[in-house]
């Protein structure tokens, strides 16, 4: 199966310099520490990380390491968002919600893989920065929305997966709602400035659910008036 943006994209973006860097980062950075689904390791591939990056950072895009952006955040680097991304295990007729759109790349990344993105950002302006690169990479499959991401998107629950590229300290219980009974959210849980760790957490059952925990992780954070009990 592949995602309708994997079928569409094109790849005469005036980007073939990167072409052999990115196949270097997939073989070098991805496959040797886990990362094995196919879609995955194709859409990471494919999608021109440098375009979600400053000028002056294109250089350094593929680069084991995150990278400065816009507004003061930071793009995170290639292997953590290949990890969140099978974490999730989409697959090309799924809808997934990503919490923190930042630059925009982990939502290309998942746009390559999925039927349709949903992704929300409460910057204004990292979120119209957004919409200009998926516009400008041609992208149709992703709707950015600006607000809360502890929130959610309702009106577009349930989410067979939920990505969030920021810490709250515990789960939003709006997230655990709009997942999908069977569905998989990923999320880094922690204080500001301190050691977090990447969760995954499987909904088996309306009260019940399971964690793994994917390692040590360093995000924003993301701030969440209410949590899980």
């Amino acid at each position: 199966k592949v995602g309708r943006a994997m079928v569409d994209f094109k790849q005469d973006q005036g980007d073939d310099a990167y072409k052999i860097t990115r196949k270097r980062m997939v073989e070098q950075q991805l496959k040797p520490r886990g990362i094995n689904d196919p879609l995955v390791l194709a859409a990471m591939e494919t999608v021109p990380r440098h375009q979600f990056v400053p000028e002056r950072w294109q250089g350094m895009a593929y680069a084991d390491s995150p990278l400065p952006i816009e507004q003061g955040q930071t793009i995170s680097q290639p292997f953590i968002v290949a990890l969140m991304i099978q974490a999730v295990q989409a697959n090309a007729d799924d809808c997934t919600l990503e919490i923190g759109t930042g630059s925009g790349y982990a939502a290309a990344v998942l746009a390559q893989i999925v039927d349709r993105v949903y992704t929300i950002e409460c910057n204004v302006e990292l979120a119209e920065q957004a919409r200009q690169r998926f516009k400008k990479l041609g992208y149709q499959n992703i709707e950015v929305k600006i607000g809360n991401g502890a929130n959610g998107w309702p009106e577009q629950a349930p989410f067979p997966g939920i990505i969030v590229s920021a810490a709250p300290e515990d789960v939003p219980p709006e997230l655990i709602k709009q997942l999908k009974t069977g569905g998989r959210l990923v999320i880094p849980l922690g204080k500001e400035n301190a050691t977090q760790r990447l969760m995954l957490i499987g909904k088996i059952g309306k009260e019940k659910h399971i964690r793994e925990d994917l390692g040590a992780v360093r995000f924003v954070p993301l701030k969440a008036k209410q949590t899980l009990p």
